[in-house]
């Protein structure tokens, strides 16, 4: 079976409230968009070389992801392309133990693996607050966002 053209991954931590955003809209938009046989879904909690390691056979990847960049009001819905993505530590594309997801892409491209290119890998991020509280619920201004970013999810498919 060959691999599909698009994958959807939705990142972040599902038990830590607002984190988990990107899991609950790919798996809303995983039941929506089920009849395309050209998109693939997964979920992930790490970041940099890992994630890289994920994209790679795809032409387009969308991540959803909450955002922490603190310029904005909680709920806001950013868009950006891998090379638009602001440097600082944003939501899971880094960590602390590893790398950037822009310096893994040029990691793997080295290594001449088949990633997509920079600008076929959208990032939609929800602005959250910085928080580490266990919970499985979201946050009100987090939750009123979710039928906004399907629709836009929806048309960047």
């Amino acid at each position: 079976m060959a691999k599909s053209s698009t994958l959807i991954i939705g990142l972040g931590n599902p038990i830590l409230g607002d984190d988990g955003v990107g899991w609950i809209i790919s798996k809303k938009l995983s039941i929506l968009l089920s009849s395309r046989d050209d998109l693939e879904f997964d979920f992930l909690s790490l970041g940099g070389l890992s994630l890289m390691e994920r994209l790679e056979g795809y032409e387009r990847v969308l991540i959803i992801d909450a955002i922490c960049s603190k310029s904005q009001e909680k709920g806001t819905i950013h868009q950006f392309k891998l090379n638009d993505l602001p440097v600082r530590s944003t939501g899971h594309t880094i960590s602390a133990h590893d790398t950037d997801l822009r310096t893994a892409m040029q990691v793997g491209r080295s290594m001449n693996l088949n990633l997509p290119d920079d600008n076929n890998i959208i990032i939609v991020g929800i602005e959250t607050d910085n928080s580490y509280e266990f919970s499985e619920d979201l946050s009100s201004e987090v939750s009123n966002t979710i039928p906004a970013v399907i629709e836009l999810c929806k048309t960047l498919v």
